[in-house]
């Protein structure tokens, strides 16, 4: 496995750390809603250290968002992130258009 593939995947199995860690405060009524003031700019900073540039920075203020709003918690945020930079961001660049 290269160390582009590995660093991805890497990337995917933290993101998905990540969404879980945010998700546990709707398991802890009143405890969770606490712990997200603490979480949501955590989320956001780690947000714009995996994903650099201008959508890593989108990135961890949606995140921030997510997790300061009271109900949001649910919404993968760090995966949809790796989804878009991987998969559809990447699906982008393997295009050829062929000018005449």
């Amino acid at each position: 496995m290269s160390k582009t593939t590995a660093n991805k995947y890497k990337k995917l199995y933290l993101g998905l750390l990540f969404d879980g860690i945010g998700a546990l405060s709707l398991a802890l009524p009143f405890i969770g809603d606490f712990a997200d003031v603490i979480w949501a700019p955590v989320a956001g900073w780690l947000m714009t250290r995996m994903y650099r540039g201008k959508a890593g920075q989108a990135a961890g203020f949606i995140t921030f968002l997510e997790e300061i709003v009271p109900g949001l918690d649910i919404i993968p945020t760090f995966t949809l992130m790796w989804l878009y930079t991987y998969v559809l961001k990447g699906a982008k660049r393997g295009r050829v258009i062929e000018v005449d």
